[in-house]
């Protein structure tokens, strides 16, 4: 899964790949091409990642069904809905940063520690007297330190991810067990709670509404000028315009409305919101993100190509790492507590999400809108089986079976593509 990113030599004299980085993005460019070359499904024309993603959200909208059926309705009241979301910021946010390393082809395991270590650090400084900006400035830089650290083992000390990470799972698990010396620390700072806690007032959950249906027609008149002018068809395409803008404005409204139904939109779902939109741009309008792609897909061709695969492998673990920090902050805000155990088996729901949302766990492959997706959908098993009162070990079990199944549909398909 891991690939190394050593620069190695060759004994081949110099080439002009060796000082032209522009062919990795064509390298990457021609890896998306196929894995998204459009095939016939049902008659219509369709690619594999937006298979995918349909297929996402069917999956979805089946789970909701069977548990609003099987919780009498109350697994859909606005209520729920709004825990729900909650609970799908924190694995969001490790889901997009998660993604950035799972695209370049490494692995982190150890975030659930992190998590549990960033948000007992911030706990401390407030229950040492610390300001709350001063707290949360700390926790999450310890989280870009951790990333830092393993980054700089994966990609300069040659060690493979899986054992980096393996490793300082057990280890800032140990760290955050020996600083709170195994006891809960309690959140006494307002403004802290308010971060897992509160909730944005309706008025400005309409107004983030207003942004966001003026940017999906902007970007949907945008799309359909560039489809215009590089298409053999200059005539545009009015059902499709019509389509792409009504379609995720009447989504997003329903959202915007079903939470301000409760008690407003809860201020760990703007967290979540805002780290993914900066995930998407990264990772699709970048320079940055074109290369995480062309390293997963095809290491040694990037390399070849000029890209520095030991400076983006540094970053994309010191970015997940300062997100652990972001997560750890909410995590223990929402909890209203740090505790030794905080944290635990988050880093599999993160990986799930990513893999369920259409990430290859080989590298070059996924969208931070899948990853987010597949965080609600691990959400929402999480939070329906709570809500029947499933047993633990039945729980474990379920998302375990989904998580394999998840990966070996991908791998099935990729054979027979």
């Amino acid at each position: 899964m891991s690939h190394s990113s050593d620069d190695a030599q060759t004994s081949r004299p110099p080439t002009t790949a060796d000082a032209t980085p522009q062919a990795a993005e064509l390298s990457s460019s021609a890896s998306t091409t196929i894995d998204d070359a459009p095939g016939r499904f049902a008659g219509l024309t369709i690619s594999p990642s937006a298979l995918r993603g349909y297929t996402l959200i069917l999956a979805l909208i089946v789970v909701w069904g069977i548990f609003a059926y099987a919780t009498d309705g109350t697994f859909l009241t606005a209520r729920n809905f709004s825990n729900l979301m909650r609970q799908t910021a924190i694995t969001g946010t490790l889901a997009v940063g998660m993604l950035m390393v799972i695209v370049a082809g490494q692995i982190d395991l150890s975030i659930g520690s992190v998590v549990g270590l960033t948000g007992g650090i911030a706990a401390l400084m407030q229950a040492a007297g610390y300001d709350f900006v001063t707290s949360i400035s700390v926790g999450i830089a310890a989280g870009l330190a951790i990333g830092f650290i393993q980054g700089g083992l994966v990609a300069y000390a040659n060690i493979p991810a899986f054992i980096v990470t393996l490793g300082g799972l057990l280890a800032w698990r140990g760290v955050v067990k020996g600083i709170t010396e195994g006891s809960t620390i309690p959140i006494n700072s307002p403004a802290f709670k308010s971060i897992g806690q509160q909730y944005l007032d309706f008025r400005a959950g309409y107004a983030i509404l207003a942004i966001a249906l003026l940017a999906i027609i902007y970007f949907a008149l945008r799309s359909q000028r560039a489809h215009a002018k590089y298409s053999a068809a200059k005539t545009p395409d009015a059902f499709a315009l019509i389509t792409g803008i009504a379609v995720p404005s009447l989504v997003v409204a329903a959202f915007i409305y079903y939470l301000n139904s409760y008690a407003g939109i809860p201020i760990p779902v703007v967290i979540l919101l805002v780290v993914a939109l900066a995930g998407a741009f990264i990772t699709q309008n970048t320079t940055f993100g074109r290369y995480l792609y062309a390293i997963g897909g095809n290491p040694d061709a990037a390399r070849l190509s000029g890209i520095s695969l030991r400076g983006h492998t540094l970053a994309v673990f010191c970015i997940l790492g300062a997100l652990a920090g972001v997560a750890g902050i909410v995590y223990t805000a929402r909890v209203g507590a740090a505790s030794p155990d905080a944290g635990i088996l988050l880093e599999l729901d993160a990986i799930a999400a990513c893999v369920i949302g259409g990430a290859s766990l080989m590298g070059g492959r996924g969208t931070v809108l899948g990853a987010c997706l597949g965080a609600l959908f691990m959400a929402s098993l999480d939070n329906g089986m709570q809500l029947k009162d499933v047993d633990d070990y039945v729980q474990d079990i379920v998302k375990g079976a989904i998580l394999v199944t998840a990966v070996g549909l991908d791998m099935l398909g990729q054979r027979r593509g």
